[in-house]
């Protein structure tokens, strides 16, 4: 783990990190797993290094494949290696896996119950280069495919748990994947459960239920809140599908209004899941703020001057704690 004192740089990466960090978690996780499972393999469309499967390819050149620039062969060749026996991990853009291969991961891998991983990049805002790049829909996509596994990790520490899990768990899984430079901001007693939301911080006037990255700035937004008198909960709920219905329910049942914040659309992800859910269990009174990207295709730019443009900051978010009102 490092420190790190100002803005983190590079593509791809989570800007703004202050305090600890762990450089390429996945990588880094999967290089070990490696060691003691001969049976995991790597496969990337000619994205080595902008998704850190690099430490895994140093480690074992022979199960490390380069698809090129071949999103549908990579996932072919990740559902194949997984028919003899491999645990494939096939990673590269979000935007490029969920687009141009979808047909590829529902049917050679979902409808197959391949045991293929899929880790999507630059998810989000995350990636600079506008809206060919950027996967704003990926999780409203993945989630509509039955039999697959859909995870959005908070930290380096979640993200190293979660491919750790997901290496031991037969199955086609969508995780989105952290890379670079990644913020640690769970502690280490914080222990990752496939379908399981975790409250993270209790509150009596607001409860944000925020998924991915967007949980630390939940966090922040949540501690800011207080200090204006307003007492606020936040619930992580890092697996998308299969969802923690039950959780989210008893979260909401403590507060008298919620918010969702995902980097992702409005749309299709967290904040509808959380409407079908109260829908569903009868608590739909509820008032719900949903913040999130809303139906647009976004600019290029970083990601600190594009979330403070479309209001997925800190300070956005605490002023939907405080007074109830998001307008982005």
């Amino acid at each position: 783990m490092v420190e790190l004192k100002g803005r983190s740089g590079g593509m791809g990466e989570v800007a703004d990190v202050v305090g600890p960090y762990e450089v390429a978690p996945f990588g880094n996780t999967l290089a070990e797993l490696g060691a003691t499972n001969s049976d995991i393999v790597g496969i990337t469309a000619d994205m080595g290094r902008y998704s850190d499967i690099l430490p895994f390819k140093d480690a074992f050149p022979d199960r490390y494949f380069n698809a090129g620039m071949a999103e549908q062969n990579t996932i072919m060749i990740a559902a194949g290696l997984a028919k003899v026996g491999k645990v494939s991990f096939a990673a590269t853009y979000a935007a490029f896996l969920t687009r141009r291969a979808l047909d590829f991961m529902a049917v050679a891998c979902a409808h197959s119950k391949a045991n293929v991983k899929v880790m999507g990049g630059a998810p989000g805002l995350v990636n600079p280069y506008g809206g060919t790049h950027q996967a704003l829909e990926d999780l409203a996509v993945m989630r509509s495919i039955p039999d697959i596994t859909v995870i959005d990790p908070c930290d380096a520490v979640e993200l190293r748990q979660v491919v750790t899990a997901a290496a031991s768990t037969p199955g086609t899984f969508y995780i989105r994947n952290l890379r670079g430079k990644v913020p640690v901001v769970l502690d280490g007693n914080y222990e990752f459960e496939i379908g399981k939301a975790k409250v993270l911080r209790r509150g009596s006037d607001v409860g944000i239920v925020s998924t991915g990255f967007m949980t630390a700035r939940a966090l922040d937004a949540a501690r800011l809140a207080e200090t204006q008198g307003v007492s606020v909960g936040v619930l992580h709920v890092p697996t998308i599908k299969p969802f923690d219905v039950e959780g989210v329910v008893e979260f909401a049942s403590e507060v008298p209004r919620l918010i969702t914040v995902e980097n992702h659309l409005r749309t299709g992800g967290l904040g509808t899941l959380v409407l079908e859910s109260l829908y569903d269990s009868g608590i739909d009174h509820r008032p719900v703020v949903r913040i999130g990207l809303q139906d647009r295709f976004h600019p290029c730019g970083s990601q600190t001057y594009l979330d403070a443009m479309f209001g997925l900051d800190v300070d956005a978010i605490t002023e939907a704690a405080v007074t109830g009102r998001w307008e982005h």
